[in-house]
């Protein structure tokens, strides 16, 4: 793909044989973010897992001690005081079998789905549709709760979620390029922590083969593995 001359200029500071401390890859980052908009940072790993193994997945979340710099819109399935609780607690919406129709009829405009457990079975129904779109609720993501008040927390202090997608690489958001180098940092080292932690037992050989921070419109910046204890 031909990039532009905004990218091409900027790229031309990063040298790709390198992998850059934390420190510095965060300054160049933020350096190189140089589009009209608040560009979000992004953390992308390639690792050595094969995902179509049950025993080598990776996914879970974390909340970053930043945030997220987004303002995330939530969805709740809940009904009778859960879904009193859900709206307390500042979700966007709330409802039960009557979102089904909306949903089936092409409503996306949310971030996060999160259910009370007795609404699976109706959250379940659209299932094929939320799926693909990584908004189907997970008890392992802490999406599938009766404590819908602390989940809808969690998500507007900045809660993000990671998996590998079918190439088995991770992609996450870190925060915005606006966001101070400290603030970068402690994201970063929040997520690569759980991240690190969340290696399958069953790997052999190495977890995470390349590590790259990015904004969304500036040049990829290769990150060492072994600062993070990967």
């Amino acid at each position: 793909m031909k990039q532009g001359k905004r990218y091409a200029e900027v790229a031309k500071a990063v040298d790709r044989q390198v992998k850059y401390s934390e420190a510095d890859a965060i300054a160049m980052v933020k350096k190189n973010a140089t589009a009209k908009f608040d560009e979000t940072v992004e953390l992308h790993i390639r690792t050595g897992c094969d995902g179509r193994h049950a025993d080598q997945q990776v996914r879970g979340s974390v909340v970053l001690p930043a945030g997220t710099g987004k303002n995330v819109r939530i969805l709740v399935f809940a009904k009778d005081a859960k879904a009193d609780e859900a709206l307390a607690a500042g979700a966007d919406f709330v409802g039960a079998d009557d979102l089904v129709p909306r949903i089936q009829g092409g409503w996306f405009d949310y971030d996060v789905v999160i259910a009370t457990p007795d609404m699976m079975g109706v959250v379940g129904r659209i299932g094929r549709l939320l799926g693909p779109k990584g908004l189907m609720p997970n008890p392992k993501l802490g999406t599938v709760t009766m404590d819908v008040a602390k989940a809808i927390a969690d998500t507007k202090a900045g809660k993000v979620e990671y998996r590998l997608d079918k190439a088995n690489i991770i992609h996450v958001p870190v925060g915005k390029a606006s966001f101070t180098e400290e603030q970068l940092k402690s994201n970063l080292d929040a997520l690569m922590a759980a991240i690190v932690k969340a290696r399958p037992s069953s790997l052999k050989g190495a977890y995470m083969k390349s590590i790259t921070l990015t904004s969304t419109m500036g040049p990829g910046v290769k990150l060492d593995a072994v600062q993070f204890g990967a």
